[in-house]
C-alpha cells in the first residue's frame, strides 16, 4: 500500500504478550509497506504483516547495537521519502525510554509526518502481571519509573538517590546489570533494607518468572535465580502483593481466551 506521501507511525508493541498490542497498532502492521522493528517486540505480531511488506530488524542487544540510532533515523527517512507507509515498531510504549523523539526529529527535518501510537508499557504491565499495583490506596500514592542504564562515567551519581527514597514505588527498567549498585545506593541514601522488592523476567509472557525479596536481598536473589534481561524490578511496599497464581491461568479459563 504505497501512500502518495510517506508517513511514519511510531507504534508501541506492548510489554511482550502479543495480545496486549493495541487494535490500532495491529491494523497499522497489517497495512504497512515497511516495518522497522526492535528486538523486544512480540515476534508473533509480525505475522500480521502483508507478504510483500519489508521487515527490517534494528534490535539492540546489551553491549551490541547492530544498527546505530543514526542509521535507524536514516532508514525511517529513506523509506518515508519513497512515499511508503512505515511502521516503526517499538517494545512497550514509544515514549518510555524508546528514543522516539529523536526519530520524530529526524523525520520532521525532512518534512515527513509522524504519528505516535501509544503502547502498554512494561513499567505498569510487568508488575500488574504478577499482581503488583504500582499505586495502592493507603500504601502507595506515588511511583517513579527509572532506567537502569547509567552513565558509566557517573556510576551511582547518575541518580539522586536521596530523593528517590521518599517515593512510594520505584520501577526499574533495564536494570539487570546495575541492580546491585542501585539497591545498595538506595540503602546508603536511607531506604530500609527490609523494604519489599520483586523482579519480573519476561513480564506478561507465558515463560515469565518472578523473584520476591527485599531491597537488601533482591540483587542476590535475582543472580541466584538466573533472571536475565528483559526484567522489571519493583521496590516498595506494593511488592508484597506478588501473587504467584497469576503466572498461570487455570486451564478452563485459558481455553476461553
Amino acid at each position: 500500500m504505497i501512500c502518495r506521501r510517506g508517513i511514519i507511525y511510531l507504534v508501541g508493541a506492548g510489554p511482550g504478550d502479543p495480545d496486549l498490542i493495541t487494535v490500532r497498532g495491529m491494523r497499522l502492521i497489517q497495512q504497512a509497506d515497511t516495518i522497522i522493528h526492535d528486538r523486544l517486540i512480540p515476534a508473533e505480531v509480525l505475522q500480521w504483516a502483508r507478504p510483500e511488506a519489508l521487515l527490517i530488524d534494528v534490535g539492540k542487544y546489551p553491549d551490541h547495537h547492530r544498527v546505530s540510532q543514526a542509521e535507524i533515523n536514516q532508514l525511517l527517512v529513506t523509506h518515508g521519502m519513497k512515499g511508503e507507509m512505515v511502521v516503526r515498531l517499538k517494545g512497550g510504549d514509544p515514549f518510555v525510554f524508546g528514543r522516539a523523539q529523536e526519530e520524530i526529529d529526524a523525520c520532521c527535518a525532512h518534512s515527513l509526518p509522524c504519528v505516535v501510537v501509544p503502547g502498554v508499557s512494561s513499567c505498569i504491565a510487568g508488575p500488574a502481571s504478577v499482581g503488583i499495583p504500582v499505586t495502592s490506596r493507603g500504601v502507595a500514592r506515588s511511583f517513579a519509573v527509572l532506567t537502569g542504564h547509567t552513565d558509566p562515567n557517573l556510576g551511582k551519581h547518575s541518580f539522586d538517590f536521596a530523593s528517590l527514597v521518599n517515593i512510594d514505588t520505584l520501577v526499574l527498567m533495564m536494570a539487570c546489570r546495575n541492580l546491585p549498585m542501585i539497591t545498595s545506593s538506595l540503602i546508603e541514601a536511607g531506604m530500609d533494607p527490609s523494604t519489599p522488592a520483586a523482579s519480573i523476567e519476561r513480564a506478561t509472557q507465558a515463560n515469565q518468572r518472578v523473584v520476591a525479596a527485599t531491597v537488601g536481598t533482591i540483587a542476590g536473589q535475582v543472580e541466584a535465580a538466573g533472571l536475565k534481561s528483559p526484567m522489571i524490578t519493583v521496590i516498595g511496599h506494593v511488592a508484597t502483593q506478588v501473587n504467584q497464581d497469576l503466572l498461570q491461568l487455570p486451564e478452563e479459563i485459558a481455553s476461553l481466551i
